[in-house]
């Protein structure tokens, strides 16, 4: 197995095909046209992550920061935190990240999937929150330097600053006009300079199965996090990892199975902290018939994560870098 395909061009993709390219084998990229995300927040965890796999240290140094967070929740008062975040476009992402690849005679040995759709399977869907997004003007300069997320009778708002005293305005759970007439942290400091996005989706979602016999699915093909989080990205950088690590197993001539049921393992695991992780924040949030119904959805999606890891083996192995080496050699 030498000649792998990946379908798409986002941060997973990228990561992917700079981890494969340097084992040797040959990759091919297919760009995939989707909706693009107008502003990406980088968290300091998640810039780590992808620096550590470009190996380039110094990777979005010189983007605008990000240095708190300001949250309301659950009725109470307005609370700073201290965040460190880059921002950057999805577009500039992509041109920072784009990997030289690869163009194949024939058809590849085995696919990465990092767009839908993936060759067979579903969604499953935890939840039924929409989100929608709007470009606002920031009314006071000290936003320029601050995320602002609010909980709100029924629903929630992200405030993520841009270029230029503009940033982006999230909301979820209902339109955003009716979630800034129940606001009291983001309201004032925002003018609406554009409708509203169509909505999309914002629960948490996995796709089964996450793999065949010579492809797997990553990214946002394999699952979607919650934004309440924010680890989205992180998240993405962590599956181009183990995925680039399952597929050079198998081309090493690892045992396909063992490695394919180790990826599907470690994914519906992390998708079973993070609706944990999720429904706390929904717990705390409000109180109405809308918190109370995504907090609903989001245990019993975690339980129904937990069925599907007690039917599974224990995991076989372990991250060494970007190598997967079975327990035992590690042990």
């Amino acid at each position: 197995m030498t000649a792998i395909a990946i379908r798409g061009s986002g941060i997973a993709a990228s990561g992917c095909a700079h981890i494969l390219t340097g084992t040797g084998l040959r990759v091919a990229t297919e760009a995939v046209r989707r909706p693009s995300v107008p502003t990406i927040m980088l968290s300091d965890p998640a810039l780590d992550l992808i620096r550590g796999v470009f190996d380039r240290p110094d990777l979005f140094a010189d983007r605008p920061r990000v240095r708190r967070r300001v949250v309301a929740w659950g009725g109470g008062p307005p609370v700073v935190v201290p965040h460190g975040a880059a921002l950057a476009s999805e577009a500039q992402v992509q041109a920072a990240l784009a990997v030289p690849t690869a163009t194949f005679d024939g058809p590849a040995d085995f696919t990465i999937h990092t767009v839908p759709p993936v060759p067979a399977g579903e969604m499953r869907v935890f939840g039924d929150r929409n989100a929608v997004a709007a470009r606002v003007r920031l009314r006071d300069s000290a936003c320029a330097a601050e995320a602002r997320i609010e909980a709100v009778e029924s629903g929630w708002l992200y405030l993520v600053p841009d270029e230029a005293r503009m940033g982006w305005l999230l909301g979820v759970g209902g339109p955003i006009d009716a979630l800034l007439g129940q606001s009291a942290l983001i309201a004032p400091v925002v003018d609406a300079v554009e409708a509203a996005s169509t909505p999309f989706a914002a629960s948490p979602r996995l796709s089964l199965p996450l793999h065949g016999d010579d492809w797997l699915a990553c990214g946002t093909a394999a699952l979607g996090f919650d934004p309440i989080c924010g680890d989205g990205v992180a998240q993405s950088v962590r599956e181009a990892i183990l995925a680039a690590a399952v597929v050079a197993g198998i081309a090493e001539g690892g045992d396909r199975a063992a490695l394919l049921t180790h990826y599907r393992s470690m994914l519906i695991a992390a998708m079973r902290r993070h609706l944990l992780l999720s429904a706390q924040f929904y717990t705390n949030g409000g109180q109405g018939l809308w918190w109370r119904a995504q907090h609903a959805a989001l245990m019993e999606g975690h339980h129904w994560c937990t069925g599907l890891l007690a039917k599974l083996p224990e995991p076989r192995f372990l991250l060494d870098g970007f190598r997967l080496i079975p327990r035992a050699a590690a042990a």
